[in-house]
């Protein structure tokens, strides 16, 4: 898609669905932003949060990076976009849902098998690691036979509960957990068949949704 595409995706979106919502963002500008969900997914362009939920407008306060990445909390760094988006969501929208989104074919999580190099990927090298925990327990866990692919799915799912993990490293999501106010949530969308598994904690494992 060139920009030329996006102009006329612009249009085609003033022409119809912004007058379909008009009232609903009149009212978000009145009222302000009420979302009750965090939506955490990966930046990757096949995995839209809204498509695939079918939400609309004010109803998810997403935030997409390299992996669906939570990096544990950490009050003397500068700056923190994932950080900030996530305390921001909790202690100011009071969002009472936090999801971390995984994907089928997840390139930071197939980065962690064969990592890029090049002078121009730095901070893409450093960022994966937030995953590493991930691999190492599919390492030491995981049968010794399964596939290279099956590897991968595994440690797209295992990434998926780490980052929840990091998730309570934050002062105000733990407390809010253990008050009972929020909601931590695994999920984990495939591209190629268009489901979704959700972490069930009672049966310790990814479930398909709707079953």
């Amino acid at each position: 898609m060139d920009i030329n595409a996006l102009v006329k995706g612009f249009e085609r979106f003033r022409k119809t669905s912004f007058q379909k919502y008009e009232d609903k963002f009149q009212d978000l500008v009145k009222q302000g932003q009420r979302p009750r969900v965090l939506f955490i997914a990966c930046a990757d362009s096949r995995v839209d949060p809204g498509l695939i939920t079918d939400a609309g407008p004010g109803e998810l306060f997403i935030m997409r990076n390299v992996g669906n990445m939570v990096e544990p909390f950490a009050a003397d760094n500068e700056f923190h976009a994932t950080a900030a988006g996530i305390e921001y969501a909790v202690s100011v929208l009071n969002v009472s849902n936090i999801i971390v989104c995984g994907h089928s074919h997840c390139g930071a999580i197939s980065g962690m098998y064969k990592i890029p190099h090049g002078k121009n990927l730095v901070h893409v090298r450093k960022w994966i690691e937030l995953a590493k925990e991930a691999k190492t327990y599919v390492a030491h866990n995981a049968p010794s036979d399964i596939s290279h692919e099956e590897r991968l799915e595994l440690t797209e799912k295992m990434s998926v509960l780490f980052q929840l993990n990091h998730l309570l490293t934050y002062p105000e999501v733990k407390r809010r957990v253990d008050a009972g106010q929020l909601q931590l949530r695994g999920w984990y969308f495939s591209i190629e068949t268009g489901e979704i598994e959700y972490y069930d904690h009672h049966e310790r494992g990814f479930v398909r949704m709707g079953r």
